[in-house]
Formats: structure tokens, sequence, C-alpha cells
């Protein structure tokens, strides 16, 4: 719902630090995987209720997905690396909910339906860009993205706060994720409903 605001407003200094890496030699898929292995460090942290540490993870993780896709429209995109990133942005919001859970086992529940939210609202949006690449489908306000974007109530911009909101309150865990999990099974339902009308 906000990433059509936020993304125009952080794309210049994205832009800036993607050129510092292409000058330096960095590749998009390098960044990529550095940002994942942010993502995991991060995991890790929850695990151990570092949530401090995690937060720097997460930060970490997201600059990474925000400069690879800016560094590689510098290099020239291409449908690997467009695959690399989305695939692993997917695996770390999954991955993200089930650290809380092996830190905190009364976290496994909550951490589970979010989980489970997540398929829905991944689960959608693969499947809409699968075939809006075969129909030639683009959309007016994510044009620069590797695969179609199927926006809806929760984005990346909301997955991102609902994270930190989590790292910085871990006792509201539980409520965070059962809130956010509402929110990401009714973007699903719409992605569905939006995805087969369209098609």
């Amino acid at each position: 719902m906000l990433d059509r605001h936020i993304v125009p407003r952080i794309k210049a200094p994205l832009r800036a630090l993607a050129e510092r890496l292409n000058v330096a030699g960095w590749t998009a898929d390098q960044v990529t995987w550095w940002g994942f292995g942010f993502g995991l460090l991060s995991v890790a942290a929850l695990a151990f209720q570092a949530y401090g540490l995690a937060l720097v993870g997460l930060i970490m993780n997201r600059l990474a997905d925000g400069v690879d896709g800016e560094l590689a429209r510098i290099q020239g995109p291409t449908d690997r690396g467009a695959f690399l990133d989305i695939a692993l942005d997917f695996v770390f919001y999954a991955l993200f909910p089930l650290g809380f859970a092996l830190g905190e086992a009364d976290f496994a529940l909550p951490a589970a339906i979010l989980i489970a939210s997540f398929v829905g609202t991944g689960s959608s949006f693969l499947a809409f860009a699968s075939q809006a690449e075969k129909k030639g489908i683009k959309h007016p306000d994510f044009g620069y993205k590797g695969l179609y974007y199927l926006n809806g109530l929760a984005e990346g911009t909301e997955t991102i706060a609902c994270f930190v909101l989590m790292c910085l309150f871990p006792d509201y865990f539980a409520e965070i994720a059962y809130a956010f999990a509402a929110i990401c099974f009714v973007t699903a339902a719409n992605r569905i409903w939006a995805g087969w009308r369209t098609l």
C-alpha cells in the first residue's frame, strides 16, 4: 500500500550507493547474497533473543535489497538476478518470524500463522507475475521491477515496519504477528480475486 509512495523517495540515495559499489566492482547478485547473509544473521540473533542485533541485520538486509535493484539497473538487469532477488526475499520473510519462535516457544503459534499468511501473499504475487509476464502486462507504478509487482495492503514497506516493531517490542510479538497476519490474509484474498478478474 505504501511502496508506491516510499520507493520514489529512497531511490536517489540507493542509486548513489549503487553507483559507488559499481565503481568498486560489485555485482548486483553479490549484493543480493550479502543481503541474504545479513538476513540469516538477523534470524540467528532472534533465536538467541538478541533483538538489537536482529534489527541491525534486518536493516542491512533491506538496504541490500534496495541497492541490488539499483545496481542491476546500472549494470543491466538479468532474469537470473530478478529470480535470485525475489526468491531470497521470500525465504527471508518466512525465516524472520521463525527466528522468534526458535527463541521463545510461546511465539510458535503466532509465528506459524504469520508464515501461513505470507504463503498466501507470496503465492498470489508470484502466480500472477508469471501470468502477467506471458501477457506482457506491466504495472504503471512498478515497471522497473523484474517481476510484475502486484500491490496490496501488505507490501514491502508494511512488512519491514512490522519486523522493526517486533524487534523493538518483542514482548508484543504475538499481537503484532496476529494483526499483520490478518492484513496479509486480506491482501492475499484481494490479490487472488483481482488476479482472477484481470486474467
